[in-house]
């Protein structure tokens, strides 16, 4: 019986808002025979669990949700930044029926697991209230990403209740303060048992946080860098909601009670290998990971990560910048930008004496491949890279079961990482003013030296970082940008960097490449003595062809809109690509159907309502 009421429970049939008794309301939820249910802890575990199955991202969004940072090449802009406005409140989605619907059922638990008062302890009873508020945190930290200023609602709405369904949005400082409420309960009354942490994607204290630790990173500095509430267009209500820096401290805060309490601690060993371990490994590797998604090639539980990285049909051709690759440090700890002559360093030599990560995040000249049973080099593949810097990091080396043509990857993905924590503590810390040595070793260094470069502390600050950052000049501040870039590329983190340090303009920089050394003649491009690349132009053609070269045209004649390559000042490869940013889009528009449905949703965002 209790399995038939979860189904009925967790299950919903998605659609459109068509009408104001659609909206968060479904009888689905309310008629369940709840008397029955709301019994033991099991009953408070089976439906916890069934949040994971509804809210837990999948591998699109855990390994590609930077694609179309900074930092990143694709194919296609994402339609926010397409010239063509492909992004308006006519088509905008997140505001149907089925887009509350996870917070329905989360307000459905709280509503209705009273019932097992005096049924479980108190503390088993606050561990799962814990877990269902940690979810709507989660669920409100990414509409609030999205919109700003959203309706909070902390109870099941009924279909009668009018005045609930047609309420106007809340303030951001509002709904936050109450994330905030929820993240703090979660991770005070939370377990931590071996029961509540066997599992990679169960919700336990060290998961709340962690996550508390993101969340209040990102409000803290996003209100610190801009000076208006972007959905209200008004200045901050800082002496009532940010008061003392809230967010950033309560950030440290999270983050130093699991460094100081935590179980957790980095992964070490082979400084060549141990940090892409994390990211291609069979089972997640949990004296790092502190939340993540299992996958499985015993149980056929597979995900497609490799094939999209891989394929030059499917997917968006993922590559990295040379702006990016030029922040790797050297194993000495001293930036690559301070080398003479660092803007002619060919590939065959970019890679030397540089930070371990840099080899394990992209394709190096020493990369190698299993294909059909034997390891051979593999060099960048130019049906699949924009820039030559090919990654590599979530993706699996051996292309059996044909990993790289289909969805048969069976690597286990981390969600949040202990370096993550680290990174957020070190950045909290540094936008407080209170970075030191100790701090520093404690976060910075660690991360550095597991991947083979000196942890020293940087004497100045970093000219390069420093104009990339729109002239910051706090060394700090700088270095945990650094940090955050290398360590946490593409896990999901640099796009929300981005938006919340106000840097969205960032995202239609110039896409470089790597280093052409000569147009029309080839070159070798992983040292074993052979050509393998040649690019041409039409005043600099190539000479005839060679076996196992990859001929690419980098600039087009006046008129010609094929070629979308060509060649900067530096003698670098660009991946040409129009894109369009405006301030407007730190927030996406609330939907007009959701407007048309409820005017009381008005005023639009800014920007949005031409």
């Amino acid at each position: 019986m209790k399995k038939i009421l979860l189904y009925t429970l967790m299950t919903v049939a998605a659609a459109g808002m068509t009408a104001c008794e659609d909206f968060l309301t479904r009888d689905t939820y309310d008629q369940i025979g709840s008397d029955e249910f709301w019994k033991s802890e099991t009953d408070l575990e089976l439906y916890a669990n069934g949040f994971i199955q509804k809210m837990i991202p999948g591998d699109g969004t855990i390994t590609r949700g930077d694609i179309y940072a900074d930092y990143c090449a694709v194919d296609i802009p994402t339609g926010l930044l397409r010239p063509d406005g492909n992004v308006s409140p006519d088509n905008q989605g997140g505001w149907t029926e089925s887009s509350w619907t996870n917070l329905r059922r989360v307000n459905y638990m709280l509503d209705n697991m009273h019932r097992c008062r005096g049924r479980v302890s108190d503390e088993v009873y606050n561990h799962y209230e814990g877990v269902a508020r940690f979810w709507r945190a989660w669920f409100y930290y990414d509409k609030v990403r999205t919109f700003g200023a959203v309706p909070w609602y902390d109870f099941t709405i009924s279909a009668s209740d009018k005045e609930a369904l047609t309420k106007p949005r809340d303030s951001r400082e509002y709904v936050m303060d109450k994330v905030l409420e929820d993240l703090t309960f979660a991770s005070t009354y939370c377990l931590a048992d071996a029961k509540y942490t066997k599992g990679s994607a169960l919700i336990n204290k060290w998961v709340a946080l962690a996550f508390k630790s993101r969340v209040c990173l990102y409000e803290g500095t996003f209100r610190k860098y801009h000076s208006r509430e972007p959905s209200s267009d008004k200045p901050w209500q800082n002496d009532v909601n940010n008061a003392d820096n809230k967010f950033l401290r309560e950030a440290a805060a999270a983050a130093k009670e699991i460094m100081d309490k935590g179980p957790f601690s980095l992964v070490t060993g082979d400084v060549k290998t141990a940090y892409r371990s994390l990211f291609t490994s069979a089972g997640l590797l949990t004296q790092e990971v502190i939340f993540g998604r299992e996958y499985s090639k015993e149980l056929s539980a597979f995900h497609e990560t490799s094939w999209y990285y891989y394929s030059p049909t499917y997917g968006t051709k993922i590559a990295m910048t040379k702006k990016f690759m030029n922040t790797y440090l050297t194993t000495k700890g001293t930036p690559f930008t301070d080398i003479d002559g660092y803007k002619t360093v060919d590939f065959i030599h970019e890679f030397d004496g540089r930070d371990a990560r840099m080899a394990q995040t992209v394709i190096s000249p020493s990369y190698q491949m299993k294909i059909s049973g034997r390891t051979v080099p593999y060099s960048p593949n130019w049906k699949v890279t924009r820039t030559g810097y090919h990654p590599i990091k979530w993706s699996i080396d051996d292309d059996a079961d044909n990993v790289l043509s289909k969805a048969a990857s069976w690597n286990s993905l981390p969600i949040i990482r202990y370096a993550e924590v680290l990174l957020n503590y070190a950045e909290a810390k540094a936008e407080l003013g209170e970075m030191d040595q100790t701090v520093w070793d404690k976060t910075i260094r660690p991360l550095r030296e597991r991947s083979g470069v000196s942890g020293a502390m940087p004497a100045t600050a970093d000219p390069y970082l420093a104009s990339y950052y729109d002239g910051v000049t706090d060394k700090w501040i700088l270095e945990c940008r650094r940090e955050r870039s290398i360590e946490l590329y593409m896990e999901n983190t640099r796009r929300n960097d981005l938006m919340r340090w106000r840097m969205g303009h960032k995202l239609t920089v110039e896409l470089a490449g790597i280093y052409i050394p000569e147009l029309g003649k080839p070159f070798d491009m992983n040292g074993d003595g052979k050509n393998d690349l040649c690019f041409y132009s039409k005043s600099h053609p190539r000479s005839g062809t060679q076996t196992g070269v990859s001929y690419v045209e980098v600039t087009a004649q006046e008129g010609d809109n094929v070629t979308t390559y060509g060649v900067n000042e530096d003698n670098c490869l660009t991946y040409i690509l129009d894109r369009e940013w405006a301030d407007y889009k730190y927030l996406y528009p609330v939907p007009k159907n959701a407007i048309d449905i409820n005017p009381n949703l008005l005023p639009q965002n800014p920007g949005w309502d031409d």
